[in-house]
This record gives C-alpha cells, sequence and structure tokens, in this order.
C-alpha cells in the first residue's frame, strides 16, 4: 500500500512541476534563436517590460505592461517571436 501512495506522490510531484514550469516554446537549438537583448529591445517598442528572462521552457519571457497598461504575462518562441502563451490582468 505505501508503494502505491508513494508512486501517486511522484506522479503528482511531476504534474505539478511541469505545470508550474510554463509552455515548451521552441526545441530548436540556441544557434537559431534571435539575439535576446536585440529582442528585449523590439518588444520594449510595445512593451513597458518589467522583468525579461529565458525560461526552462526554451522560451523568452516577459512580465511587464501593455500599452493600455495591463499587465502582461507573455511567452515568446525564441526563433520566429511568435507568441506562444499571454496572460493579462
Amino acid at each position: 500500500m505505501r508503494k502505491i501512495a508513494y508512486l501517486f506522490a511522484v506522479a503528482g510531484f511531476t504534474f505539478a512541476s511541469q505545470a508550474w514550469a510554463g509552455p515548451q516554446c521552441t526545441t530548436e537549438p540556441k544557434t537559431k534563436w534571435q539575439d535576446a537583448k536585440v529582442f528585449e529591445a523590439e518588444l520594449a517598442k510595445t512593451y513597458r517590460i518589467k522583468k525579461f528572462k529565458i525560461t526552462s521552457g526554451n522560451c523568452y519571457e516577459i512580465y511587464g505592461r501593455d500599452q493600455q497598461g495591463k499587465k502582461v504575462e507573455i511567452y515568446f518562441n525564441p526563433v520566429d517571436g511568435k507568441i506562444v502563451k499571454q496572460e493579462s490582468k
């Protein structure tokens, strides 16, 4: 019985950590990615960026505000620059 409980606990932690990690944006090697500083500078023309980072899901991610002043969290494909996931508040 303990083995089954242990397996459920491990599975639960695995799924929770995957859900927390965010989307998978690309499987392309980093040599094909757009330059992060240039990409961030282009985004800064449209968004007020509070934080720009590279995620473990191989995304460029920003936290900031859009042109209407709404808070945004956006994940971008670093190869083609397309939005993969976006949340606004």
